[in-house]
């Protein structure tokens, strides 16, 4: 069925919503809300209906009530002051009070074409093979992820490829990865921050970006910091996700061999793949989807060996940024969480005291990085635009 209101179709059978013409990105609990509203247009939905229906009747904060009901509004043109959409009920609940027209929608002749990801591959400065993907159109976005965080397994997983898709609604994105890694005169996986960051200047070329922002995640944060300070003319903004300015064996002055992810790894990275990515990756997702836990675990793990990724949890163990820091000239927005139990929220604090003019958004969350299905992904994605706006 599809529901026109305000200049809004919500189409409840392919689960979109277009405002003006254009989609626009949900998270599927906003949509729920809405289509909760919509079907009650006129009448008051109470806040114990809206639990029931929305959240399924589990226990849930009014700071994630509040979030869900804000990133609604947003998404309709709505506003908390002007209600012109849907209207706050004092201690009561909500309603749309726009006019609804419910019809079915006109019969498509044909599904619409899967989106196919495509890649292309460039050599780094030591051989190794890169693969890269540009999705979306406007402003110029490079993502930097953890090193062996593998961009096509990524699009087949339902979460993470909705958290690109949203940004690239609004930005030209580009993506890149690994395939491999050089080996050192130790036989040893070669991990080289600085070569990271040589290769980011590679592939923002290979895409025709010039001047650009960057959005950093986690590991990919290391590689970014040293970009942004060695190349400050091609940085127009940087958004930091889940960084720290030293490694966890650095900061807590224990051994790199006492870190319990790397025994994790030693016991059994490729057998009990399941078990040992799963515990592996729940750290950084206590809050879940289990369905984005899941997937991150075999991305991982289907990326590098059990070599490499020992040699990538020594390196960001021991990874100190704090002399970059005062060379970062952007403007720089740092997210956390506010319960990250992998990296804390007093190495957001460093970070921001540390780059000049730099400003900390901490999102009420214990999930190491923002990801749709989670509440506070619109409280990030909000700010994320705010933050970067609509010009290079």
């Amino acid at each position: 069925m599809e529901h026109r209101f305000a200049n809004c179709i919500l189409d409840d059978a392919r689960m979109t919503l277009t405002r003006g013409g254009a989609p626009v990105a949900l998270e599927p609990r906003v949509f729920d809300l809405i289509h909760l509203l919509v079907r009650n247009a006129g009448d008051l939905v109470t806040r114990d209906r809206l639990i029931d229906e929305v959240w399924q009747g589990r226990i849930v904060s009014e700071s994630a009530i509040s979030a869900c009901i804000a990133a609604a509004r947003r998404a309709l043109g709505d506003d908390g002051k002007a209600q012109a959409v849907i209207r706050t009920v004092a201690r009561r609940g909500l309603m749309l009070v726009a006019e609804v027209a419910s019809s079915a929608p006109e019969p498509s002749l044909s599904e619409p074409p899967a989106i196919v990801q495509r890649v292309r591959h460039l050599s780094g400065n030591h051989g190794e093979s890169i693969v890269y993907a540009v999705n979306g159109t406007g402003p110029p976005l490079l993502r930097v992820d953890a090193p062996a965080w593998d961009i096509e397994a990524e699009w087949n997983a339902h979460y993470w490829r909705d958290a690109t898709e949203a940004l690239a609604q609004f930005y030209r994105v580009a993506r890149f990865t690994r395939r491999d890694f050089g080996k050192g005169r130790d036989g040893a996986p070669r991990i080289d921050y600085d070569a990271m960051a040589e290769e980011l200047a590679l592939v923002a070329d290979a895409v025709g970006f010039d001047r650009f922002a960057m959005f950093s995640q986690s590991g990919g944060v290391h590689a970014a910091l040293r970009f942004a300070a060695r190349y400050p003319a091609r940085v127009s903004r940087l958004v930091i996700a889940g960084g720290y300015v030293e490694g966890r064996s650095r900061r807590s002055g224990t051994e790199v061999a006492d870190d319990a992810f790397r025994h994790l790894v030693a016991e059994g990275w490729r057998a009990e793949a399941e078990g040992i990515g799963a515990a592996f990756m729940l750290a950084y997702l206590p809050e879940g989807p289990l369905e984005a836990i899941m997937a991150a675990a075999r991305n991982f793990q289907d990326s590098v060996s059990k070599e490499t990724e020992l040699a990538l949890r020594d390196a960001i163990n021991t990874v100190d940024n704090g002399p970059l820091l005062s060379q970062i000239r952007c403007p720089t927005l740092i997210v956390h969480a506010r319960h990250d139990a992998v990296h804390p929220l007093s190495e957001a604090r460093k970070l921001a005291a540390g780059i000049a003019d730099a400003e900390l958004l901490v999102l009420d969350t214990a999930n190491h990085l923002p990801l749709p299905g989670n509440p506070s992904w619109d409280v990030f994605l909000s700010a994320f635009r705010d933050f970067l706006g609509t010009s290079p």
